[in-house]
């Protein structure tokens, strides 16, 4: 008897199938119908819904034999058996399958399966990937009441056995083989990946490659996809007409875990191309016109001709002298398209038969052929610059820094398409009886469309200006702007000073180094009384305080005039004054005269000949009013700063007096103090002004000279105060009035006088 042996699984089967073998003749016996619960199609099934009491779970192969060998290529299938106590299969019933999900894969999302009729529940086990291997088992678990019945089957996972891939590679031209590549015969590259039973492998990735300094492929990344053929194809081309030698083409993939290749030499020859027939439509132009220049493409043997050239990678390039001189507009480099390169030529002011030259980029030769082009007409001519730029020269023979006797103008002639146009004779013309002298009659336009001409100043001041006329067309002309001609010499009677502030508070006081007490200007004009030319340098000097600045004790004029920054500092008393032009008796200067707090200022300049200067003087002043005369009528008195009593006067009268406000030095309060009544009882007042205003010297009559030459007396500002009652028709009591005059400087600084003032009732 020969020795078989089965698996636990399998007698387990059999034993179940006896035992419903056995129920079904014990059912027939008791008068039961039904067939054969072994049969299929037998109307007696498993149970629903019966207690599952055992489950036993087989693996088969794709022929439907038992099997554990599992792998990547070769999924096995689960079949559990669930059965009650009695081994009678459960239907319906929900099966649960696990395993090491490092190694496989169920082909249910959940692992779950529900069983059939018979008490089956299946489900695919799949190895996870090519690389995993290992032994697993896999478990089936069902519910029973309240617990869970489950039963396991083992399996092994080995590599598979990789299918393979082999190549082979071919280069066409056309449907021919071929490995001669050029220009005009580029190759095909195909290759065909099988698996090494030579079934075609669709969805490879192949790779081709080859020496990037001689050919290049259609495909930009060098990869093709098979298709269902297992073929992957690209385009060779050389990298450009002149390049030759010999190459490989290589090709490989990876693919069913295998790496293929293959690879196919090459030889490359340089094409030889040329230009042939280069035509224009129309065959010349007007100025600004345009045409379309074509030229055929030959390879070969220029001297025989050689034979049109249809394929790509021909370039040609188009020049002449007046594309070289942006005088005409063209793509230069212009690539031939099915053996013809062709371009638009835009004129740009050429004005003359230009040759035009076409060859293909590398070739030798040339091709040319002449385009007559047009010149253009003139249109207008333009004053486009004038030098000096202010528009304005000096007197002949009066010179000085950065003036000029000389105007220098430039016209333009432009054409009817606002371009510049050379070649263009022009003359040129003065007002009627300019006195200047025109140094140029004629000129000639040149590259830029401009001529030039000079004009030099006599000896008056006058004013001109230039016609510039075509000469083939005179009225075809312009005129220059007005240019001035003036002395430009700064003179003594067009010289002016003055000052900010003539009274600052300076004499107990600094300025800061950024905020000055004041600024001093100066006005300068020529002869003409025309503002003098910038540059006219000013120097400045003062007896006390300083003026100007570290970097120069004076200013450079703009428009005529420039200012300077007059400090408050020592020296504030004139021990050792400058000598200045204002002051030096010897060149017509009048003496200085010390006062005490007053800076005497010096602004000097040159006409080229002799000193001009000018000069003004700024008090210093005391920050507390020290002299203060009231003045009352024809009576006089000087305040010590008691209580000064004006009397009484009658509740409907009005008491008038004035002041006069100085300092310890018998000078006014500073520029901007504030004069006003304070504390004011039993009455209203007003005063006028209300402040210190400007206060320049002046004479014992109070008449202002403003150099500081004839100071005399005391120069302090005068204010008119009034005094009302406050019952001026109601009177019943009379009353006193007092009240405080209070002078404020700009710095804070105060002082004040008493006054008292009796009204009586009628």
């Amino acid at each position: 008897m020969r020795n078989v042996s089965w698996g636990n699984t399998y007698w387990s089967r059999v034993s179940n199938w006896l035992v419903l073998l056995a129920l079904g003749t014990l059912l027939a016996a008791c008068g039961g119908g039904g067939g054969d619960p072994t049969i299929d199609g037998g109307s007696s099934g498993g149970t629903t819904g019966g207690v599952a009491a055992a489950v036993s779970v087989t693996l088969y192969n794709g022929a439907g034999l038992p099997s554990n060998a599992l792998s990547s290529t070769t999924p096995l299938t689960a079949k559990a058996l669930v059965s009650d106590k009695n081994g009678a299969p459960i239907g319906n019933a929900v099966v649960t399958f696990s395993s090491d999900a490092t190694l496989v894969s169920l082909s249910s999302t959940n692992g779950t399966a529900l069983t059939d009729a018979k008490g089956y529940a299946s489900i695919t086990v799949s190895a996870l990937n090519a690389t995993v291997t290992g032994a697993g088992k896999l478990t089936a678990t069902v519910a029973a009441g309240t617990a869970t019945v489950s039963g396991d089957a083992s399996y092994a996972i080995k590599t598979a056995q990789a299918a393979g891939a082999k190549m082979t590679l071919s280069l066409l031209n056309g449907g021919s083989a071929s490995n001669a590549l050029s220009s005009a015969t580029p190759l095909t590259a195909k290759a065909v990946v099988t698996d090494l039973s030579g079934k075609p492998i669709s969805g490879a990735l192949v790779l081709f490659s080859t020496d990037n300094a001689l050919a290049t492929l259609s495909s930009s990344t060098g990869t093709a996809l098979t298709d269902d053929n297992g073929m992957a194809s690209v385009i060779l081309r050389p990298v450009s007409l002149l390049v030759s030698g010999a190459s490989t083409l290589q090709a490989t993939t990876s693919v069913n875990g295998a790496t293929a290749n293959s690879q196919a030499n090459y030889v490359l020859g340089a094409t030889e191309l040329f230009a042939l027939n280069l035509t224009f439509l129309p065959n010349s132009i007007a100025a600004y016109g345009s045409t379309t220049m074509s030229v055929d493409i030959y390879s070969g043997d220029i001297m025989t001709g050689g034979t049109p050239y249809l394929g790509p990678g021909a370039t040609v390039r188009f020049s002449s002298p007046c594309i070289l001189a942006g005088k005409a507009s063209v793509a230069t480099d212009v690539a031939a398209n099915n053996g013809k390169a062709t371009v638009v030529y835009r004129d740009l002011g050429c004005s003359n038969t230009d040759k035009i030259n076409a060859s293909v980029v590398g070739s030798n030769s040339a091709t040319h052929s002449s385009l007559p082009v047009g010149s253009p007409a003139p249109a207008s001519i333009q004053l486009s610059a004038v030098s000096p730029a202010g528009k304005s020269i000096v007197i002949k023979g009066q010179g000085g820094l950065l003036r000029t006797e000389t105007a220098t103008l430039t016209f333009r002639v432009f054409d009817t398409f606002n371009k510049p146009l050379a070649g263009q004779d022009v003359t040129f013309s003065l007002d009627d009886g300019a006195a200047v002298t025109l140094n140029k009659l004629t000129d000639t336009t040149d590259a830029n469309g401009e001529v030039i001409t000079t004009v030099n100043s006599g000896t008056t001041p006058t004013t001109f200006r230039v016609k510039a006329a075509l000469k083939s067309s005179p009225y075809m002309n312009t005129y220059s702007d007005s240019i001035l001609v003036t002395t430009g010499k700064p003179v003594q009677s067009g010289f002016s000073i003055s000052v900010g502030k003539s009274n600052v508070e300076g004499w107990s006081y600094d300025s800061t180094l950024n905020t000055p007490a004041t600024t001093v200007t100066v006005l300068l004009a020529d002869q003409a009384g025309n503002p003098v030319p910038d540059g006219t340098p000013v120097a400045f000097q003062s007896s006390l305080g300083a003026i100007g600045s570290s970097s120069m004790g004076g200013c450079i004029t703009s428009n005529g005039g420039c200012s300077v920054d007059f400090r408050s500092q020592e020296p504030r008393t004139a021990s050792n004054p400058p000598v200045t032009p204002c002051n030096d008796v010897s060149n017509g200067g009048t003496a200085d005269k010390p006062w005490p707090g007053l800076a005497l200022i010096c602004a000097s300049t040159t006409d080229g000949s002799k000193p001009l200067f000018v000069r003004t003087a700024i008090f210093l002043s005391g920050s507390h009013a020290e002299n203060v005369t009231l003045l009352d009528g024809a009576h006089s008195v000087s305040l010590d700063g008691s209580a000064y009593d004006l009397g009484t006067v009658k509740a409907a009268d009005v008491r008038q007096f004035s002041v006069r406000l100085s300092d310890a030095r018998q000078n006014p309060m500073p520029s901007g103090s504030t004069v006003s009544i304070t504390n004011m009882v039993n009455g209203s007042a007003t005063i006028s002004p209300t402040s210190v205003q400007n206060v320049f010297p002046h004479n014992a009559f109070g008449v202002d000279d403003r150099t500081g030459s004839n100071i005399q007396g005391n120069q302090g500002s005068w204010h008119a105060v009034t005094i009302n009652s406050l019952t001026p028709t109601s009177c019943t009591i009379p009353l006193t009035s007092t009240f405080n005059l209070t002078v404020t400087t700009p710095l804070g600084n105060t002082t004040s006088y008493p006054f008292k003032l009796a009204f009586s009732c009628p």
